[in-house]
């Protein structure tokens, strides 16, 4: 995988977002800088992961044939979205411990939220079109 200036650029977002949870959020919590620039990069990374899943599951959806299989996938999609958001503070949790507290599923769900109305918002800012990858 390439690194590309809009991964420097969403990694960014993703630290100010961090910043600003951190700074109005009391549950929110990361010890320096630092730790608060690794905990965007594994956003990043996860959240990419999350969406080539997303991708794949949005794909097998299209391509259902019967009710069924639309529904099961479609269910699919929407244990993906939950436990995404487990999965990122599983990850937070077993990477820097209690260097970083994001909350509870709650605050994790709005931050992921926020971060991604960030990036898309950046996007369109910078580019004036929406991410063609379809994970924002």
């Amino acid at each position: 995988m390439r690194l590309r200036a809009v991964d420097i650029v969403d990694v960014f977002v993703y630290l100010v977002v961090l910043g600003l949870f951190t700074q109005f959020f009391p549950t929110v919590i990361t010890e320096s800088f630092v730790v608060s620039l690794l905990t965007a990069v594994l956003f990043k990374v996860a959240l990419e992961v999350i969406a080539v899943f997303k991708r794949r599951i949005l794909d097998r959806v299209r391509a259902s044939r019967t009710p069924a299989r639309k529904t099961l996938n479609a269910a699919l999609l929407l244990v993906l979205g939950a436990g995404s958001k487990f999965l990122i503070l599983w990850l937070t949790d077993l990477l820097f411990g209690d260097a970083v507290q994001l909350g509870g599923f709650f605050s994790v769900t709005l931050l992921i939220v926020v971060l991604m109305a960030a990036r898309l918002g950046i996007r369109l800012l910078v580019d004036g079109t929406r991410p063609r990858d379809g994970s924002a």
